[in-house]
């Protein structure tokens, strides 16, 4: 039950006034952080909501073809969830982080993971990697696909405002990161060794602008004298995939196979946020929220949906709209989450997730932080689901011609 807004500005300024931490008085008066408002009011019950229900990757059919699937960079998992359930068995992970090293494994216990803490997980090592994945069945003409996202910061606007405020001008460094610019060549230079019936490959729509010696376009051209049937790149925004989230996403995709492949449809609406928060949260994991002190919930309450608090450098959600982007930040710190929609509070976990798209049983490992850093960085899997689909389409023939032999 919400809390009578007057009762609530009574109990925020019991706490301002006698240093009372609010959480404490939250807890005496039997309340949480959920029975707060906005002074707008807006709450809404679950029975009697306006928002129409979204499909979530816990609705969609879940196939079990089982073309194998390699994954690079693999991160948190998002890439692997929606190839999971579009009907390939990802059967080795590489990433080089030890905390998503360890949620990859933890929610896939029968994947072959590449990184720490037996293996470094260095994708830019190549001949290392190469020879892992040979010992482990990948082979010249893989009858698979490879799928991953390089790392993508030094190519992101909103990352180099964040984390690289020495450069020039808060410019995208871009393949001038000596780091993380050219993962993406090496992550083609695999495609290359291994021919996989089919690939993809995913970034932030600002990598192309990064591109002005056209190396991307060229070694795309490479591919194709291989024999790759690649349509152009396109960048996408997740929404228009059945995704509650602004977020857009640049996707290269290619087959070697008889069929071409074609960009999967998109929806003509974008997909609101609002249901997402009228699911039963009770008994998951990854939910646990904020204990904001009384000044930050007396600021949060008087946004209106989609307003910014900047001191606090979050926006209260939109639920007729759809998220902003959920924000990763780095392992260092620096993410944060956007506020609900109808309680003045930073969303949970587990709430990012959900807009994310990922499903309810799939855990992240780590410290809160750290979680929302693996959250925030995932490509959203109902996007994966909708690519691996139309990826599936173009080469299930031959991958079941091929498995006959």
């Amino acid at each position: 039950m919400k809390i009578a807004l007057e009762e609530q500005n009574k109990i925020l300024h019991q706490s301002i006034e006698k240093g009372v931490k609010l959480s404490e008085l939250l807890e005496y008066n039997q309340y949480s952080y959920d029975d707060l408002s906005y002074a707008d009011g807006m709450c809404f019950k679950t029975k009697n909501n306006p928002f129409a229900p979204i499909e979530s990757i816990d609705d969609v059919p879940v196939y079990k073809d089982g073309i194998p699937a390699v994954s690079f960079f693999s991160g948190a998992g998002g890439l692997d969830t929606g190839f999971k359930y579009a009907g390939f068995n990802n059967i080795i992970g590489i990433e080089h982080t030890a905390l998503f090293c360890q949620t990859l494994r933890h929610n896939n216990p029968d994947q072959f993971v590449i990184g720490p803490p037996n293996y470094e997980g260095d994708i830019s090592k190549r001949e290392v990697i190469a020879a892992i994945l040979s010992e482990h069945g990948v082979k010249k003409e893989f009858n698979g696909v490879f799928h991953g996202g390089p790392p993508c910061q030094s190519f992101s606007i909103a990352a180099n405002q964040r984390f690289n405020k020495d450069g020039d001008n808060f410019k995208r460094t871009g393949f001038d990161d000596i780091e993380k610019g050219n993962l993406i060549f090496d992550y083609i230079w695999y495609i290359i060794q291994f021919r996989p019936l089919a690939f993809l490959i995913e970034n932030v729509s600002g990598i192309m602008e990064c591109d002005t010696d056209g190396k991307i376009a060229k070694a795309l051209d490479e591919l194709r004298e291989m024999g790759y049937y690649i349509p152009t790149p396109c960048v996408v925004d997740a929404t228009y995939y059945g995704v509650p989230q602004h977020r857009k996403r640049w996707i290269a995709m290619g087959t070697r196979g008889k069929l071409k492949i074609n960009i999967p449809a998109f929806q003509l609406n974008e997909t609101p946020c609002g249901s997402v928060f009228m699911r039963p949260l009770t008994g998951l994991s990854n939910h646990v929220t904020r204990k904001h002190n009384a000044e930050s919930v007396l600021r949060y309450s008087r946004l209106k949906p989609g307003e910014r608090d900047h001191l606090g450098r979050v926006d209260r959600l939109d639920p007729f709209k759809p998220s902003k982007t959920v924000i990763a930040g780095g392992l260092k710190g620096g993410g944060r989450s956007h506020l609900h929609p109808f309680s003045p509070r930073t969303l949970s976990v587990r709430e990012c997730a959900r807009l994310q798209t990922f499903p309810d049983s799939y855990e992240f490992t780590g410290t809160p932080a750290r979680q929302f850093t693996q959250v925030g960085n995932a490509v959203p899997p109902m996007l994966a689901y909708r690519f691996a689909l139309a990826i599936k389409d173009a080469i299930l023939p031959d991958y079941m011609e091929a498995s006959k032999t």
